[in-house]
């Protein structure tokens, strides 16, 4: 059960779905959009409707929090520099408009599972699009009941709640969404070669620095709600990984040499994750998979896969329409998987 006396970190409460944003996300996207680099109180404090003194308050208590913004009597206000944690408002800021996901984000410095809180949330009666991090969590988990490591500060937390408009066994192409989007926000952002092993695994240098969670509420012919769990290893030290963990798992930072800012790569993930989404959305799933398939490292592989006591081997040929796995068993069968604990048979 989520305890929701834990601390939250946030400026102000927030309520983006109906775009009526906050002052600070007001501040920090008009400094941030700012062409000459700054803006003068005057300017801000008539674009919001606010006093210049009010402006002021705020622009004191982001600094607080960390945000560099430097005042200039000529030239304004100017965002010099940001902390790399994750706030609400700095988040829905650097984000902009999307059409479904972060249309409400919410920070928690620690939580049991950020899946246990949007659970709360859908059971509530929470629009989708929702999206919770936290700092750390201390029963983060992952596929098949493990453990997921969540140190405060070094990676990226969060759930999302969806609605989607589909059968229980479609909800399989929301896993397959989401490790595209991740794979590509990755790419993207560090111009590192990233890869897919299914089922919901992002590979770097053969390496994992990302899983994903589905957890599917659903009646027997339409899905209720879906939550979406993402675990980023982004700043980890090879030495935060358990040891048994170390040959198989790192971080970005590990594989670049170099820290990643976390609130930049959290917007990205979340740009690509509503793109992939809207695609599923309007039919064009097709695109997704394609795209999936072409960044799999798994397909064309000859695999293991662990149902259960059920073991099934076989050759991983392709991507099915609803998103399953199509593997070519030894004894020649087509099996659809949609779920499983896979491992690559050594040549």
């Amino acid at each position: 059960m989520v305890k929701w006396e834990e601390r939250v970190v946030r400026l102000h409460m927030i309520s983006c779905s109906n775009c009526e944003m906050s002052l600070d996300i007001q501040i920090l996207k008009a400094l941030r959009n700012s062409a000459e680099g700054a803006v003068s109180g005057a300017d801000l404090s008539e674009e919001l409707g606010v006093s210049r003194a009010a402006i002021w308050a705020r622009i004191q208590e982001l600094r607080s929090l960390g945000y560099e913004i430097e005042a200039g009597p000529h030239t304004g206000y100017k965002l010099l520099n940001s902390p790399d944690a994750l706030h609400a408002e700095d988040l829905v800021s650097r984000l902009g408009k999307t059409r479904v996901i972060g249309r409400d984000i919410q920070v928690f410095q620690e939580t049991t599972s950020t899946n246990d809180v949007i659970e709360k949330l859908a059971r509530d009666g929470v629009e989708e699009g929702a999206v919770v991090f936290a700092e750390s969590q201390s029963k983060g988990r992952g596929r098949l009941g493990r453990k997921w490591l969540s140190p405060a500060g070094k990676g990226l937390w969060f759930s999302i709640l969806l609605r989607p408009k589909l059968a229980p066994q479609q909800a399989t192409m929301l896993t397959v969404a989401s490790a595209t989007a991740v794979r590509r926000a990755i790419e993207k952002q560090t111009e590192m070669k990233a890869e897919i092993k299914w089922p919901n695994d992002i590979l770097v240098n053969g390496r994992k620095v990302a899983g994903i969670l589905t957890e599917l509420n659903a009646e027997l012919d339409r899905v209720k709600y879906v939550i979406v769990g993402i675990g980023v290893d982004v700043n980890l030290n090879q030495t935060d990984f358990p040891a048994d963990l170390r040959k198989s798992a790192t971080s970005l930072k590990s594989a670049l040499g170099h820290p990643i800012c976390r609130p930049e790569l959290a917007v990205a993930i979340l740009g690509e994750l509503d793109e992939d989404y809207s695609r599923i959305a309007t039919g064009e799933f097709s695109m997704v998979a394609d795209e999936w398939e072409k960044h799999c490292s798994t397909l064309g592989r000859d695999v293991r896969i662990r149902i259960g006591e059920r073991q099934i081997r076989g050759c991983a040929e392709s991507l099915g329409e609803d998103g399953a796995l199509l593997v070519r068993t030894e004894h020649g069968r087509l099996e659809r998987i949609v779920g499983g604990d896979l491992e690559i048979e050594k040549s």
